[in-house]
């Protein structure tokens, strides 16, 4: 017998003397699904023998014994048919929905400029073959590139998110709705090239901004549903599973799928390979959480055209024993629903509006802009700082509270709340340059000493409000003392410029950001141009989608190789 073969005989052995013992000890079977557990309770004496005789290959049975099979089986999970009949039959009557996408719209694309202005996100765009220019194909604002829908998907998902200046969504899961962009604005604009030059897809449509913004509004909705209750990170996923989801439904319907075949295609998205957040946090953290959705936006694309072509879908993929999602990656559980598909979360989205900082940090900072300025007016500085605590929301301290783990790149310090602050209480700014290598902040020996003098503590009240559905809001406040004994009063902010309940005040500042990030790519009309446009929500709602990205095209990028 060869060693290979003695070590698998011995593990197997190994292992079924170990399981039944193992199993034994839990209250319940971890394979069983909510198939299972609707059946007849077992006797204690048959509940004793199938714990004795488990294995693989008896899960396997037991579960094509009560699921049914494939070819026998014609109904989808109802999760799966839920967003498919949103994305069909649901009209989007909400003005407020319209309004506050224009203002995403915008931002999201200022954003995706902003982002162009760093190499190590430009040297992951263009075409895979260089040189390769797809006739009819998406044009990637501020590039010279015309690409083929998916990797268009790619390149604009990567820009947009870059930077994490993006808009915003806090619940149990968090994440970036705008992301859904990406996918949405490569296939309009392909679909539309097309369709301009002869082309039949999706019957001959002619996307215009208006439909981008409808498309918009149900990414948001199903990505911002599906986060409210279900927690992904806690089982260790990304949350841009939901932008894969998310996008792969909106961009199903443009392509011209009918409701069956857009379920098809959401059940695709669910059984694809999902990203770990392992990227997003230490020891591992990486350039990668920013091209995150990128990829997620390319997956969707290609799972829908896959579709399109006669692929079918998985209508089980979620429920299925021992084999589905829930089964799978999460822990058995369902995901849960606190509301109908509708218009909330684009009427609710929260905007970055005054930093590019993660989400949790925004109030944060904030309050670090406040007490600079009174340091500034007492005659200190943040050398004068003694330690400061942080008052915040569970979300902060999971996410983002990294006291004493050192800033090892970009990726580390746009997810540290005490690296924000400290930025901020130094330098009186918090810009995306202040993040970079070798930079002024990033090798600042006062940032770094000062930021190892913040502690969170989380704040109940403040994780409770975080949750409520009437409040969603991202409550920090901070305590200084100073080296001389003085305790400066807490600074507490609440809601951040971006949230529903200071709306009004943020839009004249949401637009100076667009044209903040316009101004290094244009000309001073076209800067103009956009801006007149922007706020033009009829003619701007009106425009053909291939007309206003032809707007941001830049044959001679100084960003761009």
């Amino acid at each position: 017998m060869s060693a290979v073969n003695r070590g698998l005989r011995q593990a197997t052995k190994s292992l079924h003397t170990r399981l039944p013992q193992r199993i034994s000890q839990r209250s319940a079977l971890p394979l069983l699904s909510s198939t299972f557990k609707t059946a007849a309770p077992l006797a204690p004496a048959a509940l004793h023998a199938r714990r004795s005789n488990f294995s693989t290959m008896a899960s396997l049975q037991s579960a094509a014994t009560t699921t049914p099979s494939p070819a026998g089986h014609k109904g989808y999970d109802p999760e799966i048919q839920d967003i498919a009949d949103y994305v069909h039959n649901k009209p989007i009557d909400s003005e407020l929905a319209f309004d506050t996408a224009r203002w995403v719209f915008l931002d999201t694309l200022g954003c995706g400029l902003e982002g162009l202005q760093f190499k190590e996100c430009t040297k992951l765009l263009g075409p895979i073959v260089p040189g390769t220019v797809v006739p009819n194909g998406t044009k990637v604002p501020g590039t010279p590139y015309q690409l083929d829908p998916v990797n268009g998907a790619f390149n604009i998902g990567a820009m947009i998110r870059w930077l994490d200046y993006n808009d915003c969504w806090l619940a149990a899961e968090w994440g970036h709705p705008s992301d859904n962009l990406g996918a949405i604005l490569a296939v309009a604009d392909w679909i539309t090239r097309t369709n301009k030059a002869g082309g039949n897809l999706a019957g001959g449509k002619i996307f215009t901004i208006r439909d981008v913004l409808e498309a918009m509004i149900k990414a948001h909705e199903i990505q911002g549903c599906l986060a409210l209750l279900n927690s992904f990170n806690k089982v260790g996923l990304d949350h841009v599973v939901l932008v894969k989801v998310a996008s792969t439904a909106v961009v199903s319907k443009m392509l011209g799928l009918n409701e069956k075949q857009t379920a098809d295609a959401i059940t695709q998205a669910w059984v694809d390979g999902q990203s770990l957040r392992t990227y997003r946090h230490t020891p591992n953290t990486m350039s990668r959480k920013s091209w995150a959705a990128g990829d997620a936006c390319q997956r969707a694309v290609n799972l829908a055209l896959k579709v399109l072509k006669g692929e079918s879908g998985v209508p089980t993929v979620l429920s299925a024993p021992v084999w589905g999602f829930y089964d799978v990656l999460f822990k058995g559980k369902k995901f849960e629903f606190q509301r109908p598909y509708g218009s909330y979360v684009m009427e609710n989205v929260l905007f970055k509006v005054s930093y590019p900082a993660e989400f949790h940090s925004q109030t944060a900072v904030e309050a670090s802009e406040k007490i600079h300025a009174q340091l500034k007016a007492m005659g200190k500085s943040a050398a004068d700082i003694k330690e400061i605590t942080c008052r915040t929301h569970e979300a902060c301290v999971r996410i983002i509270d990294k006291q004493f783990k050192p800033m090892d790149n970009f990726a580390d310090r746009d997810h540290c709340i005490q690296y924000m602050c400290s930025v901020m209480l130094v330098f009186g700014r918090l810009t995306a340059n202040d993040y970079v290598d070798g930079g002024e902040a990033a090798t600042s020996p006062l940032v770094e000493s000062l930021r190892k003098k913040i502690k969170c503590v989380e704040d109940p009240q403040f994780t409770a409000d975080y949750h409520d559905p009437a409040l969603r809001t991202i409550s920090n406040g901070l305590t200084v003392e100073l080296n001389d004994g003085t305790v400066l009063p807490e600074v507490v902010i609440e809601a951040p410029l971006g949230h529903r309940l200071r709306r009004e005040e943020a839009k004249p500042v949401i637009m100076a950001k667009y044209k903040r990030h316009l101004e290094p790519h244009y000309s001073t009309e076209k800067v103009e141009q956009l801006l007149e446009l922007g706020q033009n929500p009829k003619k701007l709602e009106a425009m053909e989608v291939d007309q206003y990205v032809d707007l941001y095209v830049s044959e001679n990028s100084k960003f761009v190789n």
